[in-house]
């Protein structure tokens, strides 16, 4: 794999990558909405796509819309052999999730707060995007496997649990699905990289764990990307069933 694009949604998610990568800011190449780093790595190209900060609220631009806008772009002129969606993600105690566990998605990615009741619709809303299968580098790499389950919010109601209960999630985050629809309508081969910040079903509130634990989760996160990296670079996309 010669090129592999990088979307991620927040700047402390990304410094740790960006250091060990030695990545360098890209210029004139996307719109200004969006953040273009590049590296070489073993003689392929990364591009680590970062969503940029919301202009009129100041904040990294989070949830599905910078994700698919980001994607679009890192596709139409990065061109790659293959995209991730890395970042911080929830997990559950009830499926055994640990703060800071590194995950990689397995079976699909869908949506759990896209609920249409319309016969036909309903499916679209779930959307269940393919992934690229990873178990063998899971099991090599050391990282957990898992659906990966997005929504726009930070939180989960009722409405939200039922649909994750019956996707079977083992994660839960705020961009990998809009990143894989964008994959999936492109034909571009997905996945997604997620390290656990907090547990939504753990009596402290999620916000609070989250606070606490992004810096360690994202060097987590930045760790286990790279020996991603290293396991893709010199494979075929065959090579991954």
């Amino acid at each position: 794999m010669k090129r592999i694009a990088v979307v991620m949604a927040m700047s402390a998610e990304a410094s740790p990558v960006l250091t060990a990568l030695s990545a360098e800011a890209a210029t004139g190449v996307a719109p200004l909405v969006v953040r273009w780093f590049t590296a070489t790595r073993h003689r392929s190209e990364i591009l680590i796509a970062l969503n940029g900060r919301d202009r009129r609220f100041g904040v990294d631009s989070i949830g599905t819309e910078p994700a698919a806008l980001s994607t679009y772009v890192a596709i139409d002129r990065f061109r790659p052999d293959v995209v991730i969606s890395a970042g911080t993600a929830g997990g559950w105690e009830r499926a055994g999730g640990v703060i800071g566990d590194v995950y990689v998605s397995d079976g699909c990615v869908v949506h759990h707060d896209r609920r249409i009741a319309i016969e036909g619709f309903r499916e679209y809303g779930i959307g269940a995007y393919p992934v690229l299968p990873a178990r063998q580098m899971a099991a090599t790499l050391g990282l957990k496997t898992g659906i990966v389950t997005t929504s726009n919010s930070l939180d989960e109601n009722d409405d939200d649990r039922l649909l994750i209960s019956a996707s079977g999630a083992a994660v839960k985050d705020m961009e990998a699905a809009a990143v894989a629809y964008v994959c999936e309508q492109m034909s571009v081969p997905f996945m997604a990289l997620k390290a656990i910040t907090d547990l939504v079903d753990h009596p402290i509130a999620t916000a609070d764990q989250f606070n606490a634990n992004l810096s360690m989760a994202s060097k987590r996160l930045s760790e286990k990307l790279l020996e991603v990296l290293d396991w893709l670079i010199p494979r075929e996309r065959g090579d991954m069933s």
